[in-house]
């Protein structure tokens, strides 16, 4: 790697140096678009990182960053990057004692926030972590007072860059030569993982591992400077860090910031972003609304939309991979482009994009068939917090259903005896912090990293994952049992949001369902059936038996699967709530934390495994301004239908 590219920082410089003019960030403030160049963004992160060192921030030291996808926040990490430091990014949606664990573990002392709301919950902090001695915000609203005792080393954005300039010019040698320090192997991030299972950990990644996976995607995909992407999924996701930061630096396209997350979907259609990044749950909310609107179109509106959906499933796949279809399918799908799909490529806000990327869960193949059916060039990722979301990808001419690709370009991919999928290559972490331990137990001898996933590969070397193989077990039987492989098919449905399989051990599989309130609703609000919330809507018989539908779908598609027919889910019930993160039941990702559900609603696990066809259960619940309550209902318990192996393709 050149050296003069091999840091974030020498990166920012090459841009502004080659083309200072061209727009690297924009953000919508007041319903307005305002642009920033490159020499702009360059010499605003040359404030800031004087300013920071004004404050005493020097090499090694870590700086949380904390707040929704800011130009000022993505500015921050690269100023902490230019004087040595490591940003380490936090979810801004988290409780004040989730920080505390974060703080605490990294050592922070240093931190950038958003606005009052997440200054507030950093000054709680302090209490805890009484070495947080500096606080930086950038929206002043509601802050004026926030002075005198107890405000101690708080100061605004504008304030740090003001200091930042006259420290600069009083040391005019200093931020160039702590940039030239730089070394592509120095820590450039630090992303604590999701802590699906215990505390999470710090992974420590250097400017080459993010680098290598930023060219290597870039490569693939053929992105450059005239691209445009939407930040607006988590700053602390690894995923974000991939392409709204490392890609957004290697190729130099322009990120662009929404205005909230509630004008994700307008800004979304104002931008027309050429490059987009979606988690599966994004992109089946997105055909879920599409689906309500076009239900309650006329009659006439309905008949050539299912028309022209109809022909998309036909042929749209196969045209979109460039494959021969016959005149009279091209024909149809044609005049479906004019009538349906274009205009609905445009309502989605992806009439421009040339690469549609998804992962951190299973993909429906039904909802990726949809997106690639109506011309959207959809494809999967597989990667993690410890590999830079880079291990495998898909090409525009192999995009397959049901597997995430081949190994991306640099990286090492294969399956280990017991089935793991293991990886090596210069995307991998440097360390966990302080965790020496969990470091050597995740790479082995060879220098492989144990994903902690189960996989195989088909026959042409795409790889497909099976489940986590910590959570593969087995039934009483002794037939395999992968509940994420169950909870994903459930998914799959639009009226399901979250499931939790239950086996591992036992004679059979049992679930828990949360439906989706706005596809179930809707469904529920077009049949006159009335409901006053979440849980009055879940309870109702029909919207149960709907659930089961689903649920016996689902089993038909299992028994088909000959390693998989014993895993049919016998019972179910669905849950008088939503499960929340703020209730420790998801992690900030939102990844199911089975162990604690089990252990949480055991009184229901066992209601299921009982026999029994009614449980009364009261949960505590938080809310969003911290106060408590409970949620109290009598679960119906249901039996779903299962099929024989073999034949429940056509029992379906």
């Amino acid at each position: 790697m050149d050296q003069a590219l091999d840091t974030f920082p020498r990166r920012l410089a090459r841009h502004a140096a080659e083309r200072p003019n061209h727009p690297a960030t924009r953000e919508k403030y007041l319903g307005i678009w305002q642009t920033w160049t490159w020499s702009e963004v360059a010499a605003e992160v040359r404030a800031l990182a004087c300013g920071l060192a004004s404050i005493g921030f020097s090499r090694g030291d870590h700086l949380a960053i904390v707040g929704d996808n800011r130009p000022r926040l993505y500015w921050s990490m690269l100023a902490a990057q230019c004087v040595g430091g490591v940003p380490v990014p936090m979810y801004q949606d988290a409780p004040a004692n989730e920080f505390i664990y974060v703080l605490k573990d990294a050592g922070v002392r240093y931190a950038i926030v958003e606005d009052q709301e997440q200054l507030d919950k950093h000054l709680e902090a302090r209490a805890e972590v009484p070495a947080l001695a500096h606080l930086v915000y950038d929206d002043p609203r509601g802050l004026r007072n926030y002075t005198g005792a107890g405000f101690e080393g708080v100061m605004s954005y504008d304030a740090l860059i003001a200091a930042g300039r006259d420290y600069d010019k009083a040391h005019p040698g200093f931020f160039d030569g702590e940039v030239a320090k730089g070394r592509d192997s120095d820590v450039s991030i630090m992303l604590y993982t999701s802590g699906t299972t215990g505390k999470p950990k710090g992974v420590r990644q250097s400017h080459r591992a993010f680098i290598t996976a930023a060219e290597g995607g870039i490569a693939f995909d053929r992105l450059g400077p005239d691209d445009s992407v939407l930040s607006y999924l988590p700053m602390a996701w690894v995923g974000d860090h991939l392409f709204s930061f490392a890609q957004w630096l290697a190729a130099g396209f322009t990120i662009n910031c929404p205005e909230s997350a509630d004008t994700v979907r307008i800004d979304l259609r104002e931008i027309g972003p050429t490059y987009y990044f979606a988690p599966p749950a994004i992109f089946e909310n997105l055909r879920t609304q599409v689906m309500i609107r076009m239900e309650d179109a006329g009659a006439l509106k309905r008949a050539i939309f299912h028309w022209a959906i109809g022909v998309a499933k036909r042929c749209g796949v196969a045209i979109l991979d460039g494959k021969p279809v016959g005149f009279a399918d091209r024909l149809a799908y044609a005049v479906g482009n004019v009538l349906v799909y274009g205009p609905l490529r445009n309502v989605l806000g992806m009439s421009r994009i040339r690469v549609a990327y998804t992962a951190g869960d299973a993909i429906g193949p039904d909802l990726f068939r949809y997106y690639r059916s109506i011309g959207i060039n959809m494809k999967q990722l597989y990667g993690s917090t410890e590999t830079c979301a880079y291990c495998c990808l898909q090409p525009d001419d192999a995009v397959r259903l049901d597997t995430v690709g081949i190994a991306a370009p640099n990286v090492e991919v294969k399956i280990a005896p017991d089935g793991e999928v293991l990886v090596r290559g210069p995307m991998l972490l440097a360390e966990y912090y302080n965790r020496p331990d969990a470091t050597a137990e995740s790479i082995d001898a060879d220098g492989y990293f144990r994903t902690g996933d189960a996989g195989l590969f088909d026959p042409d070397g795409h790889l497909r994952i099976i489940d986590r193989a910590k959570d593969v077990g087995k039934l009483a039987n002794g037939a395999m049992f992968a509940p994420n492989y169950i909870e994903n098919k459930l998914k799959f449905s639009p009226h399901v949001k979250e499931a939790v399989a239950f086996g591992n051990g036992r004679g059979m599989v049992c679930a828990f369902v949360n439906i989706d309130i706005g596809s179930v609703g809707n469904w529920a609000e077009r049949r006159g059936l009335p409901y006053s919330g979440y849980t009055d809507l879940a309870g109702k018989p029909e919207v149960i038996e709907l659930v089961r539908q689903v649920v016996e779908e689902v089993n038909a598609e299992i028994a088909a699967e000959p390693a998989l027919a014993a895993s049919q889910i016998h019972r179910f019930l669905v849950l008088h709530k939503e499960l929340d993160p703020d209730d420790d039941e998801l992690t900030r990702t939102r990844k199911v934390r089975r162990g604690f559900i089990a252990e949480k609603y055991a009184v229901l696990v066992d209601a299921l495994y009982g026999g029994r066809k009614v449980q009364h259960i009261e949960t505590q619940v938080k809310f969003e301004d911290g106060r408590t309550g409970k949620v109290a209902a009598d679960l119906r318990i249901e039996d779903a239908k299962v099929f024989a192996p073999g034949a429940a393709r056509k029992a379906a």
